[in-house]
């Protein structure tokens, strides 16, 4: 009897976990093992016959001049929105890092932007910067200076994007970067002051060094989210825009509008490699500086 109970114990924890197991495996591994396998293949969005065509679809992505412009479009999105995000997000938590009066009401609205759907804010944003009505330029003309055509002129519709998405991400950045700021131990700034160290010295030897790895964290989690940005761009330019036509637009329009599922399953995956590689830099300094400060610690 008492062999029988123990048996019964020791398979209670995996009928608890097993399920959830197994749904997880369903959503996730399936359809990526799945999305590998068309990814080898011609088939087509409306059905019919289709073959095994091995790297095909692959080599294509790299001969494709549409893929290679898309991907050039997104580093450039995510090299330039990453980064003043970065700059804005880090600049905006030094001032906020101190108590002060009204301190909660600017953190929340600061962080407002963050928490709203990002298709109602892409249409938020087409308003504002319509070139004929929008307020922007109603502002701009009230200063005389003109009535650029935020969503229409080639030169500044990925400028516009950019705008719209550093309005919206900066406040991520903020947030972790105060976190970052608010573990610095205090007696180390005591020390630096007690030391007469100038603000810019305790800046680049305290407050930089020791806030590296939460902010590497910061930009490799807003970067893999930029790579596949799609709602700003499908609201504001629409996905066949050649000027802000992102990876994620153009596999849009390769798999709903001209029915290519193995081509744009080839294409996501190019995708991920280069972020895998991505997140692997970042994994790799990110333990480059946390065996620093253990080295220093001993």
């Amino acid at each position: 009897m008492r062999g029988s109970t123990g048996r019964c114990r020791d398979w209670t924890p995996y009928a608890f976990v097993g399920p959830a197991l197994i749904l997880l495996i369903g959503i996730n591994v399936f359809p990526l093992l799945y999305s590998i396998a068309l990814s080898f293949t011609n088939v087509d969005l409306v059905g019919g016959a289709w073959k095994f065509v091995g790297e095909f679809n692959y080599a294509v992505a790299f001969k494709f001049a549409k893929y290679g412009a898309a991907l050039r479009t997104t580093a450039l999105f995510v090299c330039v929105a990453v980064a003043v995000e970065l700059i804005l997000g880090f600049a905006l938590a030094l001032a906020l890092k101190d108590r002060f009066g009204g301190r909660a009401f600017a953190l929340t609205a600061l962080l407002v932007p963050m928490m709203l759907p990002p298709a109602v804010i892409a249409l938020f944003w087409k308003l504002v910067l319509n070139g004929h009505y929008g307020i922007l330029n109603q502002c701009l003309d009230a200063l005389g200076l003109g009535q650029p055509q935020w969503i229409t002129d080639p030169d500044l519709k990925l400028l516009s994007i950019l705008l719209v998405d550093v309005w919206m991400w900066t406040p991520f950045m903020m947030l972790i970067a105060l976190a970052a700021l608010n573990a610095i131990p205090g007696y180390l700034y005591e020390a630096a002051a007690i030391d007469r160290a100038s603000r810019w010295k305790v800046f680049r030897r305290i407050t930089l060094p020791l806030c590296a790895p939460l902010l590497g964290l910061a930009v490799l989690l807003r970067a893999t989210d930029a790579i596949k940005q799609f709602d700003l761009v499908m609201a504001i330019t629409g996905p066949n825009d050649p000027a802000t036509q992102t990876v994620s637009a153009l596999l849009y329009q390769v798999v709903f509008r001209d029915g290519k599922v193995g081509l744009g399953a080839a294409y996501s995956y190019v995708v991920l490699v280069l972020v895998l590689a991505l997140a692997s830099v970042f994994v790799r300094y990110m333990s480059s500086v946390q065996r620093r400060e253990e080295a220093g610690a001993q």
